[in-house]
């Protein structure tokens, strides 16, 4: 799968609408209750950047994005402004975010995650599009350094630490993050409302594994 590591414009992106889906598949029985099978261990996620857009120069940016990216043919990096980093909305990134692991004494390298909870239930999202010079990387209560104590690979989302953290030791990051994607359709149709605001109905992606 061909991939570009360019960014969707983010003005372009900030007011789309959008999140994750889910697929379930439900059969109802015939005493009437049902059995529920999820084939995804992952969710997907899915955008309209249609409605962040705001002007002609809104309109040539994206149709200049979308040629270069072939329509469907290449993913591309999205910034979903709902869901972009490891704390809260409006906290400060931190080392201590998200605990990503813990040391088995030979392990080294480490995938970036996210944990969502709600209840006694979590869901952790592998995040393989971080954003270069956001990451932090930490060890229990100790923040490390780049490029000594550990490398980052901001294509995959891999940490791989110097030495293998001692069994038990928690391994711990804050990040920001983009979502791969694509677009979901292989033609865009605009309509120049004015010399000053253009429109754009249907900008649909989809985000994709990578």
């Amino acid at each position: 799968m061909s991939f570009h590591d360019v960014r969707f414009p983010a003005s372009l992106s900030f007011g789309s609408v959008g999140g994750p889906e889910r697929r379930t598949d439900v059969v109802t029985l015939a005493n009437g209750f049902e059995e529920r099978n999820s084939p995804w261990a992952h969710s997907r996620r899915r955008f309209d950047a249609g409605l962040g857009l705001r002007g002609l120069e809104d309109i040539e940016l994206l149709i200049a994005f979308f040629e270069a990216r072939g329509g469907q043919m290449h993913g591309f990096r999205w910034k979903d402004w709902s869901d972009y980093k490891s704390c809260g909305a409006n906290a400060e990134i931190s080392f201590r975010d998200q605990e990503i692991a813990l040391g088995d004494g030979v392990t080294q390298q480490f995938q970036l995650l996210k944990t969502y909870r709600s209840g006694a239930h979590h869901y952790q999202r592998p995040i393989a599009k971080p954003v270069a010079g956001s990451v932090r990387v930490g060890l229990d209560q100790d923040e490390m350094r780049d490029g000594v104590d550990y490398t980052l690979d901001t294509t995959t989302g891999l940490i791989e630490l110097a030495l293998a953290p001692e069994p038990g030791r928690a391994v711990m990051a804050g990040f920001e993050f983009d979502v791969p994607v694509r677009f979901d359709t292989d033609r865009i149709q605009t309509s120049v409302a004015s010399f000053q605001a253009g429109e754009a109905p249907n900008v649909p992606v989809v985000e994709i594994r990578v």
